[in-house]
């Protein structure tokens, strides 16, 4: 073997070398970059877990005030969604119901003198 072929396997090597150093360095880059993601969503998770507690606790003395059984409220709405029923158009269908029954009786649902 001559001199000649052990610098070109050595420069092949030292290539080969700085290549992956480069890799290296781009995936500890892209490490920390990750990492840092990571600490942001944590702390936007925490703080997310912070506020819905206080809605939470908001809620229970709202409805312990009207006299509601938060267990059985969310149960229930655990429930039809688990149906399918969707509270929001359910909602939806009894404003659009309480429109057409004003616009049958020939009223536009404003009382009128008679009313008061």
């Amino acid at each position: 073997m001559g001199l000649g072929s052990t610098a070109k396997r050595v420069q092949k090597l030292a290539d080969l070398a700085e290549k992956m150093y480069k890799r290296i360095n781009q995936m500890l880059e892209q490490l920390q970059d990750l990492k840092g993601t990571v600490e942001e969503t944590g702390e936007r998770v925490e703080q997310l877990e912070r506020e819905l507690e206080e809605q939470r606790t908001l809620l229970e003395a709202l409805a312990e005030e009207h006299d509601l059984d938060v267990d059985n409220v969310v149960t229930d709405a655990v429930i039809e969604d688990a149906e399918g029923n969707n509270l929001i158009d359910d909602a939806e269908d009894t404003a659009s119901d309480d429109e057409s029954s004003d616009s049958d009786d020939g009223t536009d649902g404003a009382d009128s003198p008679a009313d008061n």
